[in-house]
């Protein structure tokens, strides 16, 4: 049994169902994908609600689930257009001598040293992403033993590292994503554009310690084998989660939508089932958590159930959402006025609000003091310029990821302050895109109190926890657990896991192995997933 539909939930259940085990996945909304939803909340545009691009979905999933059989296709997002607060802007593409050609307008020597810094980061992902498709490298314990074989393994890569690439790699553990590039570059919006992943979903400012690790997280993208490529799902994330759902059903799972799961019921120190909010008893042999770990072993089991150190445990981990996302039905495409004119390839990237470092650490000063952001960081983009199946000919869709927003304001309530947020969104697009306002034709506003209530994100975090040193790897969600719990037969399979957030379906894959490894120990025939 799966608590939870979203895409880390229907890759469990998929893998599951094919070794032959009777999987059922019980969702609370209506419809499945948790966070990777498209939904037409404006009549004729689909909004991919809340995960908006994809790049980490693992492609040993879209191999071994045959996703693209099952209706999955990516498209590439090209470029990130930074426009500066002089009216300019800086334009890098995916054509790497083109984007070094446009870093030479703004520093020769930024130029020069784009190549050995790009370089690095392809070495850096390429040494950490094999990591993400097996247990978090860690001293495991008795719960998930297979972390001392990772951290062998991890030791054994690490060594055969080239000097310079393992002090990088101690770097982006430990420093904060400001400082980490700018040991390479000089011009503003390029730092401050390379600086901002590493503050998406963390309460972190870009010249936090820590923050450079995000950064790398979000530089392991890969679309058809190439690194840092982002792309859109045709027809909105849903099609993700659509196409697994697809696999998970076709293997035998059953799939229900509009079923809160109310309690974990437990026996002698082992989970034995879920009771709904309806009030159904479903008994089950194995209970797997597609829920964040505060909410399945804090809410879901019955107080006392955990040990005082294992509680304590659960209660240290850290959420702080500290982002928003506003969803734009537009009548047109807005004219960014720092835009090479006449050029419509920017509208197939993305637009990121960050004209320089101390205008992203100012929006986190605000959120520090309990307001969102005034001038916000903003990661936009326009997914029907890439695939105009989302929206009605000639009209488009913009979609908009914001931080800061602080998930406890310091006066007021989020429902009270949701459309002053979804204003100052749109008043600062306008700055560099004035006709905006005039091409609205609905929105959909989203507060991290509202992505709690909506998608079960304990307080609004997108990565079911911060991505911080000390919740990384086997530190996730806490040390010796690994995808396992204190409770016999009950596992975790969501992002609050190894490795972490974002559209990867790693951590379900990963969840789906323990399990079927602790089910073949205990003697059960069980067939190989991912054949």
């Amino acid at each position: 049994m799966i608590i939870g539909g979203g895409h880390n939930g229907l890759t469990c259940a998929a893998y599951l169902a094919r070794a032959g085990l009777r999987v059922v996945v019980l969702e609370r909304r209506h419809i499945l994908g948790g966070a990777t939803v498209t939904e037409e909340v404006v009549p004729g545009f689909k909004f991919s609600v809340a995960s908006y691009v994809v790049s980490l979905l693992r492609p040993e999933i879209i191999r071994e689930l045959d996703l693209v059989r099952h209706g999955l296709a990516v498209l590439p997002v090209d470029g990130t257009l930074t426009p500066t607060d002089d009216g300019g802007y800086l334009w890098r593409v995916d054509d790497h001598a083109t984007t070094v050609r446009e870093i030479r307008r703004h520093s020769r020597r930024d130029a020069e040293a784009y190549e050995e810094y790009a370089l690095l980061m392809t070495e850096m992902a390429r040494f950490v992403k094999p990591f993400l498709g097996e247990a978090a490298p860690g001293f495991g314990g008795p719960r998930d033993p297979r972390g001392l074989v990772g951290l062998a393994g991890f030791a054994r890569r690490f060594a055969a590292l080239p000097e310079a690439q393992q002090t990088a790699f101690i770097q982006l553990l430990t420093m904060s994503a400001a400082d980490f590039v700018s040991q390479w570059f000089e011009s503003e919006p390029l730092r401050a554009t390379l600086s901002a992943s590493g503050i998406i979903g963390t309460f972190l400012s870009p010249r936090t310690p820590g923050s450079a690790y995000v950064l790398l997280h979000h530089y392991m993208g890969e679309v058809d084998g190439e690194y840092r490529a982002w792309g859109l799902p045709v027809g909105g994330t849903g099609a993700i989660s659509g196409a697994i759902a697809a696999v998970a059903s076709e293997a035998g799972a059953e799939l229900r939508v509009s079923a809160p799961v109310a309690r974990i019921v437990t026996s002698n120190g082992r989970a034995t089932g879920v009771v709904l909010e309806s009030g159904e008893e479903i008994a089950a042999r194995v209970v797997v958590s597609n829920a964040d770990v505060r909410t399945t072993l804090g809410r879901l089991l019955e107080p006392g159930t955990l040990s005082a150190d294992d509680d304590s445990a659960v209660r240290a981990y850290k959420f702080r959402g500290s982002s928003g996302k506003v969803n734009f039905a537009l009548s047109g495409l807005p004219a960014f006025t720092c835009a090479p004119p006449g050029n419509m390839d920017v509208y197939r990237g993305m637009v990121s609000i960050s004209p320089s470092i101390d205008y992203v650490e100012r929006a986190y000063d605000d959120a520090v003091d309990g307001r969102f952001s005034r001038a916000p960081y903003i990661d936009l983009g326009f997914p029907s310029a890439i695939d105009p199946s989302v929206a009605p000919p000639g009209k488009h869709v913009m979609a908009c990821f914001v931080q800061y927003a602080p998930y406890v304001l310091a006066e007021g309530t989020w429902d009270d302050q949701r459309e002053a947020f979804g204003d100052n969104v749109q008043a600062t697009i306008a700055r560099y895109a004035p006709d905006l306002p005039g091409l609205v034709v609905g929105r959909q506003v989203l507060t991290p109190l509202d992505i709690e209530r909506t998608f079960g994100l304990t307080e609004g975090n997108i990565f079911q926890g911060e991505l911080l040193l000390e919740q990384l790897f086997s530190g996730r969600p806490m040390i010796g657990a690994g995808y396992a719990t204190p409770v016999r037969d009950l596992w975790l399979c969501g992002s609050s896991t190894h490795p972490g957030g974002a559209i990867s379906g790693a951590p379900g894959r990963n969840a789906a192995v323990a399990v079927l490894g602790a089910r073949r120990r205990a003697g059960v025939k069980v067939a190989e997933a991912a054949a």
